[in-house]
């Protein structure tokens, strides 16, 4: 290509070692792999989890095989499961040099690699924050010793921070700092506490942690996650007791493809004052979309007209300012490039999810078939994440 491409939504499949060859003595009978059936099961405290049915990843889904599901193609009406293409889990997706010939392959100039299995950590252990704490930091230590940080400058694993005790938050966002970490992520959604209560991430009480961030010059990443929201919509369809990210039904694709959890998490940041406190944040969404955005922007308005105290300025500028957003593939870029400031727009693959592309490069060609000009198709392709990356806020 011509320019750059970096990929802000690649993924590695996790061993099963991922979660327990650090973690502390006294926790080994929290988080552990067990034979069922025949099966290695993940085990959180007690209970059997069916999150990822096969979390081993000895086996997965081909990349892209669900793709036509998500532009709502799928006429026969088949489940995930049908439509799924299942292939052995190949070296590429568990190791950063066979990655990174894979990428040269696709034609990537670079990318940020998020967990896949790892987001079922921090709800699943909500009650007890500091098993949350050890779990994520044992995990942690995991993805620098298979991944690194900064592999080559053009792979960028990126490592968790969960934020329930704000002292242990900064000192795993120093851990990472220290050994390399160009970005963090943080879970969308409401922090559990100590006393047992949530709060916003924008709660003043974490606001060391967001300095540091604003220090250091780096993006915190919020990924699409287990945000526990699946509770609310069980209050509709009956009670499930654990988020099944492929167990669909329509009321739970009506309800959950509005990525709530993303808009919550960018009102509260913003609503709770993140920014006039901490004005160097930057966030990115990633695997969220932006169907939302539309709708938080015009609430943003109504409650700047409604409430203008409450804010130190327009909070429609406060959050054009401080997000930047990947589209869905499927989605109409006509609309996002109009709602969207040019220069927050992201490309994610999603790779090698069943749910991404299966080639991270047909993101050009959805682009240029919405009429996207060449300058901002660079941009979105590459230049905008990698401004994202190497440049401190303003």
């Amino acid at each position: 290509m011509a320019y750059e491409l970096f990929d802000a939504d690649n993924h590695f499949y996790e061993t099963t070692e991922s979660f327990t060859r650090y973690l502390p003595e006294r926790y080994k009978s929290a988080i552990r792999y067990v034979e069922l059936d025949g099966r290695k099961k993940l085990v959180l405290r007690g209970r059997i989890s069916e999150y990822i049915p096969n979390s081993t990843f000895e086996v997965v889904a081909s990349p892209g095989a669900w793709a036509d599901y998500f532009k709502g193609v799928n006429p026969e009406g088949k489940s995930l499961r049908e439509l799924a293409e299942p292939i052995r889990c190949r070296d590429e997706f568990r190791d950063p040099a066979k990655r990174l010939q894979l990428m040269d392959a696709q034609g990537l100039d670079g990318s940020l690699m998020f967990p896949t299995l790892a987001s079922v950590l921090e709800e699943h252990c909500r009650d007890d924050v500091e098993l949350i704490h050890e779990a994520i930091h044992a995990f942690n230590r995991w993805i620098l010793d298979e991944w690194t940080f900064n592999y080559k400058d053009r792979i960028f694993p990126v490592p968790v921070v969960t934020l329930p005790i704000v002292d242990k938050a900064v000192a795993e966002l120093e851990f990472l700092l220290e050994n390399g970490a160009r970005t963090v992520l943080v879970r969308p959604a409401p922090v559990p506490t100590p006393s047992g209560a949530t709060v916003s991430p924008g709660d003043p009480r974490f606001d060391p942690f967001w300095r540091l961030v604003q220090d250091a010059g780096i993006p915190v990443m919020m990924h699409a996650s287990d945000s526990g929201y699946d509770r609310y919509v069980s209050d509709w369809e009956g009670g499930r007791d654990e988020y099944l990210p492929f167990v669909h039904t329509a009321f739970r694709v009506i309800v959950g493809e509005d990525f709530r959890p993303a808009y919550d998490t960018a009102a509260a940041l913003v609503a709770h004052g993140l920014f006039s406190r901490v004005p160097g944040v930057r966030i990115a969404f990633i695997e969220t979309g932006t169907a939302w955005v539309p709708r938080l922007q015009h609430h943003l308005h109504m409650a700047y007209r409604k409430r203008p105290r409450d804010f130190a300025e327009d909070p429609v500028e406060t959050f054009r300012r401080h997000f930047w957003h990947m589209p869905f593939a499927e989605e109409d870029m006509r609309e996002v490039v109009g709602y969207l400031p040019a220069d927050r727009i992201v490309f994610g693959s999603d790779y090698p999810h069943p749910e991404g592309l299966a080639e991270p490069r047909q993101f050009v060609g959805t682009l240029e078939d919405a009429g996207v000009g060449q300058d901002l198709v660079s941009r979105i392709m590459g230049a905008n994440l990698r401004d994202l990356m190497t440049a401190k806020a303003a």
